[in-house]
C-alpha cells in the first residue's frame, strides 16, 4: 500500500490535531513521536505518516535540521507521495521564523519551486479572508495572539509574515478564485510559479473551501498549512462527502473507533482558554490527574506512577486524563515545562 500523505508537525498537539482529523475522513493514519532514523519501522497499511516534532520555538537551525531529517525519511525511505509541512492555524511564529525557514529548508531539498500557505481551519475559527489570518472574527493581531509570551502575532497579513521569515515573494489565491474551484486555483498557481513567486497564500472561509483547495493541491509535491487542509485531503482522496458544519466525512459524524480490549488515556497538554475549559468540564465526569511539573523533571519514577495509575482506572467509566493544562494566566510562565511534561509522559506511555 502507497503512503499517501508524509506529515511534518511542528508540535505534539498539532500531529495529533491533523492526525485526527485525516481519520475522521477516512484515512488510516500513524503518529510517531519523535525523529525517525534507520531504524524505525516504517507504519504499514496506513494511508499518511504524521512525525511530531518540538520545533515551533526551538533554534532555527535545530528546525530546520529535524524538519530535514524527516523529510528525508518520510520521502526517500518510506516514499511518502506527498509532504506536508504542518504549523498551527494562527501561524505562530516570530519574524525570523521558524515557519519560513523551515519551508524554505524543505522546498531546496525537495527542489519545488512553489508552495501553499494554507493554515485556515474554519472549524474552529480560523479564516483567510484577502490573505489576513482571521480567529473567530478578529485578525489576529486583534486576537489575543499579540500578546503570546513566545511567539507574540503582532501581524495578520500572511503575505508580509511569510517574506519577513523567508527569501522569496508571496502571492495571494484569493476567495473568489478558490470559490471557483480546483482548476481555477490550478491556474492560478501556474499563473504565480510564471511570475517568480515561492509562496501561495490560499483564501478559506469554510471547510468546503478547503476541499477546493485540496483538489488542486493533490498533485502537489509538498504543501504547508493546518489540520484543516489535512482533513480535505484525506476527504478528497477517499472520495467521502465532506460535512461543513465538522469538518468530517458525513460517515464518519456519530462515530467513534472500537476500544474492545484496548485501554484509553486522554493526554492534554494545551493552556488555551478552550483547552483549560474542556479540561475543567471532563474532569467532573473521569478519572484526572494533574501533572506535577516538578515530579515530571526530577522524580525519574514518576512516570511509573502515572502509568500505574491510568491502568488501574476501571474500563466502566470515561478514560482517565492526565494533563498538564493550566489557565491561560498560569500558562504565561509556564508554557515550556507543560509541553515538556507531556511529550514526557507521551513518549513514556507509548513505549510502555
Amino acid at each position: 500500500m502507497t503512503i499517501k500523505l508524509g506529515v511534518i508537525a511542528d508540535d505534539f498537539t498539532g500531529a495529533t490535531d491533523i492526525a485526527g482529523f485525516m481519520v475522521q475522513n477516512g484515512w488510516q493514519v500513524s503518529q510517531l513521536l519523535k525523529v525517525p532514523d534507520e531504524n524505525t519501522l516504517i507504519p504499514h497499511g496506513v494511508d499518511a505518516i504524521v512525525i511530531s516534532l518540538k520545533s515551533r520555538s526551538c533554534p532555527v537551525e535545530e528546525a530546520i535540521e529535524n524538519s530535514l531529517k524527516c523529510c528525508r525519511w518520510l520521502r526517500y525511505r518510506v516514499g511518502c507521495q506527498q509532504l506536508f509541512f504542518k504549523y498551527c492555524s494562527t501561524f505562530d511564529s516570530t519574524p525570523e521564523g521558524n515557519i519560513g525557514p523551515v519551508i524554505d529548508a524543505l522546498m531546496n531539498e525537495l527542489e519545488i519551486d512553489l508552495s501553499l500557505i494554507c493554515p485556515a481551519l474554519p472549524i474552529n475559527g480560523r479564516t483567510v479572508v484577502h490573505g489576513h489570518l482571521f480567529v473567530n472574527g478578529q485578525l489576529l493581531n486583534e486576537s489575543g495572539m499579540q500578546y503570546h509570551p513566545v511567539t507574540p502575532m503582532k501581524d495578520a497579513n500572511l503575505l508580509r509574515l511569510v517574506e519577513q521569515q523567508s527569501k522569496g515573494q508571496a502571492g495571494l489565491v484569493d476567495l473568489n478564485c478558490v470559490r471557483q474551484g480546483g482548476e481555477s486555483i490550478r491556474n492560478r498557481l501556474d499563473t504565480l510559479r510564471c511570475n517568480g513567486i515561492r509562496y501561495a497564500v490560499v483564501d478559506a472561509m469554510m471547510m468546503e473551501d478547503l476541499i477546493s483547495i485540496a483538489q488542486a493541491a493533490s498533485e502537489m509535491i509538498f504543501v504547508t498549512g493546518g489540520s484543516g487542509l489535512g482533513a480535505a485531503l484525506a476527504c478528497y482522496h477517499t472520495g467521502l462527502s465532506f460535512h461543513a458544519e465538522y469538518g468530517i466525512s458525513v460517515s464518519s459524524i456519530g462515530k467513534t473507533p472500537s476500544i474492545r480490549g484496548r485501554k484509553v488515556v486522554v493526554l492534554s497538554g494545551s493552556c488555551s482558554a478552550m483547552t483549560y475549559q474542556q479540561v475543567m468540564e471532563y474532569k467532573k465526569f473521569a478519572p484526572a490527574i494533574a501533572l506535577d511539573v516538578g515530579e515530571c523533571i526530577n522524580n525519574p519514577e514518576y512516570s511509573s506512577y502515572l502509568v500505574d495509575w491510568v491502568i488501574r482506572q476501571p474500563r466502566q467509566v470515561l478514560a482517565p486524563m492526565l494533563y498538564a493544562t493550566q489557565s491561560p494566566e498560569v500558562y504565561m510562565l509556564r508554557r515550556y515545562f507543560m509541553d515538556e511534561c507531556v511529550l514526557f509522559i507521551s513518549i513514556f506511555i507509548e513505549d510502555a
